[in-house]
């Protein structure tokens, strides 16, 4: 119960967001990599000047992740540049186990996994050069297999912006 009084308290600030946010994308897409416990290649496409869904495949545990996340962007301490982003999205993903153990299961076998993500961060666009820096922190909640949360995501990505 207490997953879904979050999913709700983060979609409603989702829209919330999306009523007041005033950031300007200085880009349309940005290819690019995630430095993180669960690294791999990004794709951020804005669908509007405040609003971007972006894509992640990442691998971990002998297995790999799929992300979708749909962001809300906003201006960050006035700074030129400088947004700030929230959003919500979802995950699938599995494990091989039969070859390398995991923390989670003590059974050999593939194990999927599917769930809620959430994302809030910082992006910093050069425009100078077409790229995009960004911090930001990825929790996640497992709701299918292993129902757990996951906490420790937190990733660094630089991306090649297309205008």
């Amino acid at each position: 119960m207490k997953t879904g009084r979050l999913l709700l308290f983060t979609l409603a600030l989702t829209m919330t967001g999306l009523l007041t946010a005033h950031a300007q994308k200085d880009y349309n897409t940005g290819l690019g990599v995630r430095l993180s416990p669960t690294a791999g290649f990004t794709v951020k496409h804005f669908v509007s000047p405040q609003a971007a869904v972006e894509g992640i495949f990442s691998a971990r545990w002998h297995g790999f992740l799929l992300h979708g996340l749909y962001e809300v962007h906003q201006d960050a301490f006035q700074t030129t540049n400088l947004n700030f982003y929230y959003g919500v999205g979802g995950h699938y993903g599995y494990w091989d186990v039969n070859k390398y153990p995991h923390p989670w299961y003590d059974e050999r076998g593939i194990y999927s996994v599917f769930g809620v993500d959430g994302i809030l961060g910082l992006e910093y666009t050069f425009r100078e050069i077409p790229f995009s820096l960004s911090l930001d922190w990825k929790p996640m909640v497992n709701l299918i297999n292993y129902t757990g949360f996951w906490g420790d995501d937190v990733g660094f990505s630089i991306r090649f912006n297309i205008k």
